[in-house]
């Protein structure tokens, strides 16, 4: 008699990003000196996980930003 063990995968979370989480990003990049407020949106690309871009965007659609605002 054999017996199968089935694995179970993580489930993933997907992580809701506010756009006051995103200002308060910015806010501390451009604090520190990274980037400056001068800088299109998409230069925080650089500085936040690819993986989460698609999140990201997506709030940031809903307050009518683009990545190439400044």
């Amino acid at each position: 008699m054999s017996t199968t063990t089935q694995k179970t995968l993580p489930k993933t979370c997907a992580k809701h990003y506010t756009i006051e989480m995103i200002r308060d990003e910015a806010k501390q990049l451009v604090e520190s000196g990274l980037i400056s407020r001068q800088q299109p949106i998409f230069t925080l690309c650089g500085y936040i996980a690819a993986r989460e871009w698609p999140l990201i965007e997506s709030e940031l659609e809903q307050y009518d930003y683009l990545l190439r605002d400044d």
